[in-house]
Order: structure tokens, then sequence, then C-alpha cells
């Protein structure tokens, strides 16, 4: 006897999904309004906003602006019509795609219409069934869809944890030697959650024993380490032994698409062999002439990443001389580490956005253990001086509620 699909769905929602009820349209879905910025309204009220990927500042620079405008007047969003291969192909794509190459320090690559796809297409295309796919355990969610979709064997290693990654790379060699197939190593050169630079270098070492390449995913490293923002591959001096290398337009660059960089041949592959791409819309050119003016810019402003990295080392520095656990970030992402259930989250993250008028992103299990939460900040080069030492107040403030019961207690009224 069968029974109704979404009778399943009706009893169980979710880790995240039982608590919609509560937290819809304030903890999750949230509604941020006005110019993206350091600065923004939530809930009626300006808040010091610090869960916007806006790394540069360049969402709303009046240079970006300017173009973005002039882009969409004159195309609108629709062009081109079709997927790349069959009519959506222009050559402000392929403009687009020798200056991201020549930037990254790739000899081709390819433009993609959305990042998460784009990589879970790629990760798809490179390897068959016969391959072996090694990979970080704290990847982000694009690339574990990625691996699920390979028909072969997988090997998880320990977040950037060498030895554990020595050890499934032999196990991924034994039994590349039983199917004949290959080796795809993927890691990413900026951890999103907890900051950490992936350790590429480390693993790059490997190759001199190991028969593998390596795909990265710099979404958080591109704009914001190395020389002129060229990536986590040159911040660790190792772009070269990146086999291909994927960068979202999303973050630093403030706005949407992504690309691969690798060798000629293999970047040709993926035009051919991915199925996201072959099926679906290409970016619009509003969109690419808006990348092309914004890679410029990452070229030839450096002031705007030195000021996002000036407001890093502020922010991060006064979190910890006022006692805070950053955990290992070496990037601008800054975790603040806590403990509690998501509860007390709800209402310290309440007090926070209410009374002391700061938004950040709140990050609770299933993303991390039972018993911890982590306040999640992104710093910009739009934030002040003010903006970092309301903030720091506003933590010590809220930690002491914390430790003393306090939120404990408002969340067992609000349940």
């Amino acid at each position: 006897m069968t029974t109704d699909l979404f009778d399943r769905i009706r009893k169980d929602k979710g880790p995240l999904g039982k608590w919609a009820d509560i937290a819809e349209g304030y903890y999750v879905f949230p509604k941020l309004e006005g110019p993206i910025s350091n600065r923004m309204f939530f809930n009626g009220k300006k808040v010091i906003t610090w869960s916007i990927n806006d790394y540069l500042g360049l969402a709303n620079h009046p240079e970006i602006l300017k173009v973005d405008g002039e882009a969409s007047s004159e195309h609108g969003l629709a062009y081109p019509m079709g997927a790349r291969m069959m009519s959506g192909h222009t050559p402000f794509h392929e403009q687009l795609e020798q200056e991201c190459a020549a930037f990254v320090a790739k000899e081709n690559a390819y433009v993609l219409n959305f990042g998460y796809q784009g990589i879970m297409s790629a990760i798809d295309a490179l390897v068959t069934k016969n391959d072996i796919i090694v990979y970080d355990m704290d990847t982000h969610a694009c690339i574990i869809d990625g691996v699920r979709l390979h028909s072969g064997k997988r090997f998880v290693y320990r977040h950037n944890d060498m030895e554990s990654f020595e050890k499934n790379i032999k196990r991924a060699s034994k039994m590349a030697e039983k199917t004949g197939g290959g080796i795809l190593v993927i890691s990413e050169g900026v951890f999103g959650m907890r900051g950490e630079q992936g350790r590429l270098k480390e693993i790059v070492a490997f190759k001199k024993e190991y028969n593998f390449r390596l795909l990265v995913d710099d979404a958080h490293g591109f704009g914001t380490l190395g020389k002129d923002g060229r990536g986590t591959g040159f911040e660790q001096g190792v772009q070269d032994d990146i086999d291909v290398y994927f960068a979202t337009f999303a973050k630093s660059m403030a706005g949407i698409g992504a690309f691969l960089a690798g060798n000629k041949d293999v970047i040709q592959y993926l035009q051919y062999n991915m199925r996201s791409q072959t099926f679906a819309k290409s970016l619009p050119l509003a969109m690419v002439k808006g990348a092309l003016k914004r890679l410029d810019m990452l070229r030839t402003m450096p002031e705007l990443k030195q000021k996002l990295w000036e407001n890093t080392n502020t922010l991060q520095s006064g979190l910890r001389a006022a006692g805070f656990d950053l955990g290992t970030t070496q990037t601008c992402i800054t975790p603040v580490f806590l403990k509690g259930d998501i509860p007390e989250a709800m209402a310290m993250v309440n007090d926070l956005r209410e009374n002391h008028n700061v938004f950040c992103s709140i990050v609770v299990y299933p993303v991390i253990p039972k018993g911890l939460i982590i306040l999640r900040l992104i710093p910009t080069a739009t934030h002040t001086q003010e903006d970092i030492s309301e903030t720091i107040t506003a933590f010590s403030a809220i930690r002491i509620l914390l430790e003393n019961g306090t939120y404990k207690k408002i969340a067992a009224e609000m349940i």
C-alpha cells in the first residue's frame, strides 16, 4: 500500500523547517531594504548590515550603476535569448572569458549563467563512473550536490586535515588502479562559514607522489585575496597547480554568474559537456557588460581591496581584544563562535537587531554542530569605524545575556 508523498513532508519539515512558523520573515527569509550598503533597513529601522557579500562595495558604486543602467537600457534583460551553444553567444561573452582567463593566469575561461548549478555541472562533466572524487568535508553545498551526481566512488577527508587527505588519496589511488579511472580532488579556496583558506599549497605538494587533478571553488577568495584580488591560488603561490579554477560574480563582483578557467582543452570540453549550460539560458548581456566593468575595477582600483582589509583587520582585532572566539579565520569572513541552542540564538539575534541595530547572519544546527552558534560577519569596503565600534559594543552586551541565561528564559516564552 502506498502513502501520500506529502504525509512525510507534513510530519517532518526538516531541522530548520520545523522552526518556520516562528522564524520565517525574521530569522530566515528576512527582508533587507534600501540600497545595498553598510547600513540598510530591516523591520522599519536602519541597521548595520554585516550579511551582504559585497566585499568591495561595488553593488551601488556610481560607476557600476552607470554601466548597469546603460547596458540594461540598451539590451534589456532578455538578450541574448537561448543557451550559449544555440543562440545565446555574443562577442562580449567571449571578451569576458578572455579577460577572466588573463586575470587568473589560465589559458581559457568559460562564463556560466549561475555559480551554484555551474560548479555542480562541472563536477558532473569532469568525472565518469570509473573516476574517484576526493573532497573536503566542509565544502559548500553546491560541491556536495555536484558530488552526489557522481555515480562512481568518492572519499571525503576531514576539513583541512592533510593526514586525512593523504589517507583518502591513497585509497582513491588504489581504487583508480582497479577501475582504470582518474582522481578529482576538490577544495575551496576560502571556506565560507569559518573563513579558513583551503590548504591548497599542501594539497598541491601531494601531486609529486599521487596522480590527481585539482578543482578549486574560490567564490570567497576571488576579489579578496592575492595580488589585485586574483584569488587564493595567488595568495598561496600555487595558481599554476590548480587545474580547474572556479569563481563567482555574485560576491566581490556584486553581480550574477560565474566562470571556470583552466587549460584550453579542458575548458573546451566543459563548454561542450556541461548540461547546466548546454540546456539553460545564457547569462544576459547587461550582466556580462556589468561584469566586464567590475573586473576592470578589480584590476585598476586596488584601494577597494585595501579598504576591505583595513576594515577586516580592525573588526577582527577589536573582537578578539574583547575576548571573542573567531576560530581560525584567515580571510575577511568573520565568524563569532558562541555556545547555545537554536531558541537562545533566536532570542539573542532579536535583541541584536531590535535593541542594538546590528544585522548579521546567524548559523546554527544542522549547518554546524548542536550547541554552537555562529554570528557570521562579512566586512566590506563600505563599512566605517563607527559601524565596527558599535558592533563590538553590541556583541559584548549580548554575550552577557547569553551567558547568564537571560536568552534561555526569553526563548522559553517565545516557543
